[in-house]
């Protein structure tokens, strides 16, 4: 992507997903990367030097970076209780807000950052990078087609074996923003709420937890009415595991992996009611640098991202109905 004009974009944190984002924020063509900021004091130089970036600014203090007036948008990839904290913060210094997923744990402080963002006439999105990947607007293209027929059943599983790198995910309590259903479960989540197109009407689930009280391992399911389901499953205690499943009533598709990485051959395949099987070898893509370049476009255009506030708020109603429904242990509804 060529423009003649760049976004130019601060990093607030130099946790492990900035180490991702900023090599997308630099390679997108309508993004420029300025400033990083860590509360741990050396972070954020080290950050950029690893990166080959020292040229941008390094802070020891957060209040630096929403004090540059050079950072126009804002990536906040900080743990997950701190979002709605933190990106209310971001917009009332007048910065647009790239926050990772999940925006926030409670749909009041999605209200408030809505209301910060508004009152200024920021842009705000959650950071769900798999939705910047070609390979799902190719499932779309199916499903409109017809060839799947009505989407009646989704299957959602996402997981990875927990490494003492990772053990930061799990240190704390489910309802403190730890745990497996926070970190990896809204991807589920949000992919079956993406096909079906709708708001779930109930959830019910099951847990297991370690000794800090975070979701270790979690299955549930998601009625979207009418005899529409979805189940869901993640997990730090089982193998790499990225893939939807999508059944109708004509046929059904598999996505081998939804978060594939720049260099990895995207695999779809799917299957129609007379026996017809296909199957897709897609084009590499970066979803990373895809979003960064979406989320500034919609700066320089003026234009509302392709995840809504909405969206962030219906992801977050479901989340916290599957938190009740593990508590609980019956059906909640939404």
């Amino acid at each position: 992507m060529n423009t003649t004009r760049k976004v130019r974009w601060g990093i607030l944190g130099a946790a492990r997903m900035s180490k991702v984002m900023l090599p997308a924020i630099v390679a997108a063509g309508n993004a420029e990367l300025v400033a990083v900021a860590s509360r741990r004091p050396g972070a954020a130089a080290q950050l950029l030097a690893e990166c080959g970036q020292e040229n941008a600014a390094a802070y020891d203090d957060p209040q630096a970076l929403l004090d540059d007036p050079q950072v126009e948008a804002v990536y906040l990839p900080l743990a997950n209780e701190e979002h709605g904290e933190w990106t209310p913060k971001v917009l009332e210094h007048g910065k647009h807000v790239l926050v990772e997923k999940p925006m926030a744990l409670k749909q009041e402080d999605i209200d408030r950052i809505e209301a910060a963002a508004r009152e200024r006439n920021l842009k705000v999105m959650e950071g769900f990078m798999y939705r910047f990947h070609p390979q799902h607007q190719r499932v779309w293209d199916i499903i409109k087609a017809g060839h799947l027929g009505t989407i009646r059943s989704v299957r959602a599983t996402f997981s990875f074996p927990m490494t003492p790198a990772r053990l930061y995910r799990i240190s704390r309590p489910l309802e403190q923003g730890g745990g497996a259903l926070w970190d990896i479960g809204c991807y589920a989540v949000h992919c079956c709420r993406f096909f079906y197109d709708d708001e779930p009407q109930a959830a019910v689930a099951m847990a297991k937890f370690n000794e800090h009280g975070a979701d270790t391992s979690v299955a549930g399911a998601l009625d979207f009415g009418d005899g529409r389901f979805a189940t869901v499953d993640f997990s730090f205690e089982r193998a790499r595991r990225a893939e939807y499943e999508i059944i109708g009533t004509e046929g059904g598709l598999k996505c081998h992996n939804v978060w594939a990485k720049p260099g990895d051959i995207p695999l779809l395949s799917w299957w129609t009611g007379d026996g017809r099987l296909h199957e897709e070898w897609l084009p590499t893509a970066d979803h990373f640098r895809l979003e960064i370049e979406h989320f500034s476009h919609c700066i320089l255009a003026d234009e509302p991202p392709a995840l809504s506030l909405d969206d962030a708020r219906g992801n977050c109603r479901t989340l916290n109905a599957i938190v009740a429904a593990i508590r609980t242990g019956q059906r909640t509804a939404l």
